[in-house]
């Protein structure tokens, strides 16, 4: 794709990176076809491809329209047309770029302000949020039902394992996934030292910094990438093994430290160090013996792939592998590659799509009559359990759990 970018952007790293990922793209549509959006809604500008040539309009005219900032954001950034894509073009990039111009080109009105601005007071800090999803579990019995989905019901996390061992890796606390669904990462932590790990979690760290990052705040996103790189630093320097996260949207975040970074002094190094030793879970346990492991494979079993597992972090595989070699007998599914809708803060920014999106999503993971729903991502998670009509979990409940227990 041939560009002329406008003189008001020369010079600009982030612009010359934009137009080299432009010149990669060949036109081609094959975006198009695994992209939930354009399926949904049949516009080209709601595809990835009529979103390049939006994105290439701005930077070669240095100006945008409400309707450019529009179909900017309908876009999911699940990056399924990365996986499709037969030039490589490296699309989630593209877009992070291209909004955060349209953001300070196009004033967004009061109303979108504030909700943004409140998203990013709340939903990174579990101190901060906590209280209200406590106050939403407590009054959750009366409250309607279209509200009702969007509590999700109090967890028990358990005991966390005692034991220390040589072999370490630092699991990420994370944000909303620590206040909402505590059991997973208790669940993994139990996991983990059956297998002789032990799960270290820095209790200086927190938020990732995707939501920041994604709402085109992008100097805080990297105050808080910069705090998850002291707290973990000691254990890096130690030898930890990988660092994890049971979110795997928080992982693909992870993934990305080195680039976000790169800029930065004093912690280019550690943040490439962090991205290099990224792995999912699954990544972790699909490399173990799972023998020690107590599993119930009664039930049947429907295996959501979040986009953050397949198209960012690829391991979709080893999820399945893991669950499979643990005798978890997995639904017959359909349309895997299809985002749920959730998408980080989508699902409260764009909820009439959302919906829509879920309910193709939950179609095509209960086909199959499963008598549960797992997956990889609090936010998928939390979207899913709001409206399916099975119990939704994440799966290393499934690895951790007696024969006697369920996914409340």
């Amino acid at each position: 794709m041939q560009t002329n970018i406008h003189a008001r952007f020369s010079g600009q790293p982030a612009i010359d990176e934009a137009d080299s990922i432009l010149r990669s793209c060949v036109h081609c549509g094959f975006c198009n076809a695994t992209c939930p959006t354009y399926l949904e809604l049949g516009d080209e500008r709601d595809g990835p491809r009529g979103r390049i040539y939006l994105v290439k309009q701005l930077l070669e005219q240095g100006t945008a329209s409400d309707k450019t900032r529009l179909h900017l954001d309908r876009c999911l950034t699940c990056r399924s047309c990365e996986t499709t894509c037969p030039s490589g073009v490296q699309y989630g990039k593209l877009i992070d770029i291209g909004r955060d111009i349209v953001e300070q080109t196009v004033p967004r009105s009061t109303g979108e302000r504030f909700v943004r601005r409140l998203l990013r007071l709340l939903v990174p800090w579990p101190r901060r949020f906590a209280p209200f999803i406590r106050v939403g579990q407590w009054l959750r019995p009366l409250m309607p039902r279209v509200l009702r989905s969007k509590v999700p019901p109090r967890q028990t996390a358990g005991e966390r394992p005692g034991t220390e061992h040589t072999r370490k890796l630092v699991l990420l606390g994370g944000c909303v996934q620590s206040v909402a669904t505590p059991r997973s990462n208790a669940a993994a932590a139990r996991v983990l030292d059956k297998l002789g790990i032990t799960a270290v979690e820095p209790p200086r760290s927190g938020c990732c910094g995707a939501l920041s990052y994604h709402l085109s705040e992008h100097d805080e996103a990297r105050g808080f990438i910069r705090r998850n790189l002291d707290a973990w630093r000691p254990q890096i320097d130690a030898g930890a093994e990988a660092v994890v996260s049971c979110s795997s949207g928080c992982g693909a975040m992870l993934k990305e430290y080195g680039y976000v970074m790169r800029d930065d002094p004093e912690y280019a190094e550690l943040a490439q160090t962090v991205s290099e030793l990224t792995r999912d879970l699954s990544e972790v346990l699909v490399e173990e013996d799972l023998e020690p492991l107590t599993v119930d494979a009664s039930e049947n079993t429907a295996l959501h792939y979040p986009c953050t597992l397949s198209h960012a972090l690829g391991a979709a595989p080893a999820l399945r592998s893991v669950l499979e070699r643990a005798g978890i007998k997995l639904a017959r599914t359909s349309e895997d590659h299809l985002c749920c809708g959730s998408a980080g803060t989508y699902s409260i920014l764009q909820p009439e799509l959302s919906t829509k999106l879920l309910q193709r999503k939950l179609a095509a993971l209960t086909a199959d009559g499963p008598d549960r729903i797992v997956t990889a991502n609090i936010g998928c998670q939390l979207h899913l359990g709001g409206q399916a009509p099975v119990p939704v979990g994440h799966w290393i409940e499934l690895l951790d759990r007696q024969p006697s227990r369920g996914i409340e």
